[in-house]
């Protein structure tokens, strides 16, 4: 079973996050960020991926530490879930509608984290959610997880859609770039033997 679990303790968050890549879609998500909440129950169903994410963070100051280290600790529960990488996919891209936001993801397992983001929202916030936080979460999950993430919104006039597209245009891309390969036999997709 490729699944794994963290805590993560610091002055400002405590955070439990658990994780099943061979999961059914099943989220039990608790981060005192509503908005947060939803995208992270979005990415467990999408992605099949059974997720628990808790976490009781310093929201009397923002929601930011608790998005950013909710991202953190779930990226590293995916790279210590994924071990060794052995027969994975590792690339997938998806192109992800939501109403009328489209938005293209791109992720390669690599083991070299990095993000491009290119997506622009016309409000500051969804409800109480600052929209820069999606951002954030995305960076925080995508260098922990040590994979290359591309976000690119090609259009959209809805902070919520726009948003849930990231999101879901994640979970698939996910999905399809854990999916074991059989022709892989097993191995290690990287002419180096290792990612």
């Amino acid at each position: 079973m490729r699944a794994a679990s963290i805590d993560r303790r610091t002055a400002e968050t405590d955070v439990h996050v658990a994780v099943n890549l061979d999961g059914t879609g099943r989220a039990t998500i608790a981060t005192g960020v509503g908005f947060l909440d939803h995208m992270l129950e979005l990415l467990a169903r999408h992605a099949l991926f059974d997720i628990e994410v808790s976490v009781t963070g310093d929201l009397h100051v923002d929601q930011h530490h608790t998005t950013e280290d909710a991202g953190i600790a779930l990226g590293q529960a995916f790279a210590r879930a994924l071990a060794d990488k052995s027969g994975i996919a590792r690339y997938a891209d998806i192109h992800l509608p939501m109403d009328e936001a489209l938005t293209r993801v791109a992720v390669d397992i690599s083991g070299r984290p990095f993000l491009v983001f290119r997506t622009a929202f016309k409000v500051e916030k969804i409800g109480q959610f600052d929209t820069e936080l999606v951002r954030e979460w995305l960076q925080a999950f995508a260098m922990n997880a040590g994979i290359t993430l591309h976000v690119e919104t090609l259009y959209g006039d809805n902070a919520h859609h726009i948003a849930e597209s990231c999101f879901k245009g994640l979970a698939r891309a996910l999905r399809q770039a854990v999916a074991v390969d059989p022709r892989e036999g097993g191995r290690v997709p990287s002419t180096k033997g290792s990612l």
